[in-house]
Order: C-alpha cells, then sequence, then structure tokens
C-alpha cells in the first residue's frame, strides 16, 4: 500500500526546521511586549465575505487564491489568507472599538492555493501587528520600529532594507489614480494582459507589474508626488522624519503601491535580496478605509504581515535543547525509582531524561549522544547504599551523590 502523503504546498517539520519557525515566534513575542501590542487570536475559518470586502474580489486572492466551500448550513466559509480583515471584523463584532487606540499582535497559520516554491506554502504561518483607531503619523512610525526592532532581534537587520512610499489621502489617490488611468491606457496596446486586466479595476497595481513588457512603461508613469496635498505631503514628511528619529534606515521607492482604495498614506515593506525573487519579508500600510468596508464607522488603522517560513530561512538554527542529565536505571527496582527522581527533577527545573532501552553501554551511548553534561546510574547497589553514580560526561568524572540530593549535585 502506497504511504499516505501530505497535501501539495504543505509542511511537516521536526526538530531544527521546527525550532527555526519557534525561535521567530518567540522573538515577535518578545518585541510585541515591549511595544505594548496586545496578543490577539481570531478564528481561522471566517464568512468569506470578510476577505472578499476587504481583499477585494477582482484581486488574485480572492478570486483563485482562497480556500472556500460551503457549510452543512449552506454558509461560505473561507480558511484566513490573513490576518487583517480577521482581527477587524473581530473589532467590530467583539466590541473592541472601546480599547482604541488598540495595538493587537497574533501568529498561526494562513491559507492560500498557489503554486508552492521557496519559502512559499499553501499552509504557510504568519505574524500580523496592527493599530486600530490611530490617524496619526506616530502610529505609522512605532508599526515600522516594531518591525525594524524584531529583524534586530532575529540578528537580521543589517540584511534587510526598509523600503517607504506614500499612496496619499482620498484626493490624491483620487486624482494620481486619473492620470495613471490615462497613461496606461496610452500605452494599452504595449501592456501585459495582466495589466491590461488591471487597467479599469486597478490601475495602481501595474506600477508593481513584474513583467518586463510592463516595466519600462511603468518607468514614466505619474509619480504620486505630483498629485500630493499639503496634508499628505506633511503626513508623510512626519513619518519619514519619526522613522529617522528612531534611528531605522529606509529607502524611498515611488512605485511601492498597494491597489485597494481603503490603503491611504504610507506603505512600506522590508526586504532582502538573500530569499531569491521572493525578497519582502513584512509588507504593510495605513488602511483607514478597511473597517469602513466592513460595515463600520470610519476607523483609521495601520499595520503589516511577515511570513514567519521566510525569516525563519534567514536566521540561524537555534541551539538544541539539551537534557543536563540522562538518568541510566539498571533492573527493575532501579527503574521505578528513576521514574520518581526524573519527576522530582523536572519540577525543580532542571532538563532530564531516561535511557530505559539496552544494557549500560548502549544506554550511556544515549546519553552521549543527547548532549547531556551528566549521566546518572542507578542500580541495585546504588539503591542499596541510598547513593547514585553521577558521571561527568565531559571529563568522565564519576561520584557517588545522595539520592535525596541529586538536584543540587547537578546544580553544583
Amino acid at each position: 500500500m502506497t504511504p499516505v502523503q501530505p497535501v501539495r504546498g504543505t509542511q511537516s517539520l521536526l526538530g531544527e526546521d521546527a525550532d527555526r519557525l519557534a525561535a521567530v515566534v518567540a522573538a515577535f513575542d518578545r518585541v510585541r511586549r515591549l511595544y505594548g501590542f496586545r496578543r490577539v487570536e481570531v478564528p481561522t475559518i471566517e464568512h468569506t465575505a470578510v476577505f472578499a470586502r476587504t481583499i477585494g474580489e477582482t484581486t488574485d486572492v480572492v478570486s483563485k487564491e482562497m480556500y472556500s466551500f460551503e457549510d452543512r448550513g449552506g454558509e461560505s466559509i473561507t480558511l484566513r489568507p490573513e490576518f487583517t480583515a480577521g482581527i477587524c471584523r473581530a473589532y467590530l463584532s467583539e466590541g473592541w472599538q472601546q480599547h482604541a487606540p488598540l495595538k493587537v499582535a497574533a501568529s498561526g497559520s494562513a491559507f492560500r492555493y498557489e503554486r508552492p516554491q521557496k519559502g512559499r506554502f499553501r499552509e504557510f504561518h504568519q505574524l500580523d501587528a496592527e493599530i486600530i483607531g490611530a490617524a496619526e503619523p506616530q502610529a505609522d512610525v512605532e508599526i515600522l520600529t516594531l518591525g525594524y526592532q524584531l529583524l534586530a532581534e532575529l540578528g537580521i537587520a543589517e540584511g534587510v532594507t526598509l523600503e517607504l512610499n506614500t499612496l496619499g489621502d482620498p484626493e490624491t489617490r483620487d486624482a494620481w489614480r486619473g492620470a495613471l488611468v490615462d497613461y496606461f491606457r496610452s500605452h494599452k496596446a504595449a501592456l501585459s494582459e495582466d495589466s491590461v486586466a488591471r487597467l479599469e479595476r486597478n490601475p495602481l497595481r501595474i506600477l508593481d507589474s513584474k513583467d518586463p513588457k510592463d516595466r519600462g512603461i511603468c518607468e514614466n508613469a505619474p509619480n504620486v508626488d505630483e498629485y500630493l496635498t499639503a496634508e499628505a505631503s506633511d503626513f508623510f514628511a512626519a513619518v519619514t522624519a519619526g522613522v529617522d528619529a528612531a534611528g531605522v534606515p529606509w529607502t524611498r521607492n515611488p512605485r511601492l503601491v498597494r491597489g485597494l482604495d481603503y490603503y491611504r498614506h504610507t506603505a512600506f515593506e522590508f526586504v532582502t535580496d538573500r530569499l531569491g525573487a521572493q525578497g519582502t519579508v513584512i509588507a504593510g500600510g495605513r488602511y483607514d478605509g478597511l473597517i469602513e468596508a466592513l460595515g463600520g464607522p470610519s476607523t483609521p488603522a495601520v499595520g503589516w504581515a511577515a511570513g514567519i517560513e521566510r525569516l525563519a530561512m534567514m536566521i540561524d538554527a537555534p541551539a538544541p535543547v539539551r537534557p543536563a542529565v540522562v538518568l541510566v536505571p539498571l533492573g527493575e527496582r532501579a527503574e521505578a525509582e528513576a521514574q520518581r527522581i526524573l519527576v522530582g527533577l523536572r519540577r525543580e527545573g532542571i532538563a532530564a531524561d531516561m535511557a530505559y532501552r539496552g544494557n549500560l553501554k548502549k544506554r550511556m551511548s544515549r546519553a552521549n549522544a543527547a548532549g547531556a553534561a551528566y549521566a546518572l546510574i542507578l542500580g541495585d547497589d546504588e539503591l542499596d547504599s541510598g547513593q547514585a553514580q553521577l558521571k561527568d560526561l565531559t571529563s568522565g568524572e564519576q561520584r557517588g551523590v545522595s539520592l535525596d540530593l541529586i538536584a543540587e549535585a547537578i546544580r553544583r
């Protein structure tokens, strides 16, 4: 019988690979606590409308990539493709408005049906940070410095560049969008098929095209700076000044865009050349119109998401957890006593394990292979004398220790 295989684009991780992902989440948890971001949990499944309204029905994520299905009650349900929409839905439905401005952080699985490639999977894992209910540019600075400090905590900040842009306020965006439509219409015959499809419904996304046919055309496209209102210009200046004051290095990328209308002002990505074509490790921006798209009141918000797998690929593997001592019991009486000792050591905060298979030589070999500092040898003679043999696996020194003082002997 052929063994059951995993679903394409999913992972089963053991040891170092799993530890890398856990190290990223642990670093995120340390940093978000320093910044006062509260941990939130949101459902893995939502009504499909939550994502259709917020991500946009015409985007590839909604039209091609979401895992959507009809449940037994006839409801259209979707596995979350990202966190922001679910967090904003909870902000409205769970009454979190009372906490505004609200700084929240989440992590976990997300799902998209796309071609698996380096650092990209159909079930993947994300970090997410959001500030909801804050219209000030200082919130943008806060979310950007959080991202930078996470990268520093992981030891990879030097290999990553923050790219910043402004999309302006609604007045700016409308004027810029109109100019882009006029410009790209005049070059429609030379655009790629995807960009032609985006021309009417999502023209800003053409600026983000990777197709060589589009790149040359985009070089001469109207720049957002030509249409910035005074208020939008001042907002972006405040963000960049704050980022400078925080000591976060950045570069301007005037082609960095977000296609949907609810995005305003700041758009950003932390990018690297260490992951090949998939170079973005953190991406986000200000989305002041999203909660309104969910039926709520006009609510300013800014946030980012990061791919845990991509960050994990860039960090050194954490040192494996090794037991301080491995118990080597010989005989049934010793095994029963070793179990009591094992539980006691663990309760006192000492990492301990037991080698319970094979002869003495094999058990000692397992203790060495586990990387333990000590082996505790326990047989009938040791039980009768009330003293086990504690062997230093580095020096080879061996001495008797009282069965009641094992933890103290190991700590010394």
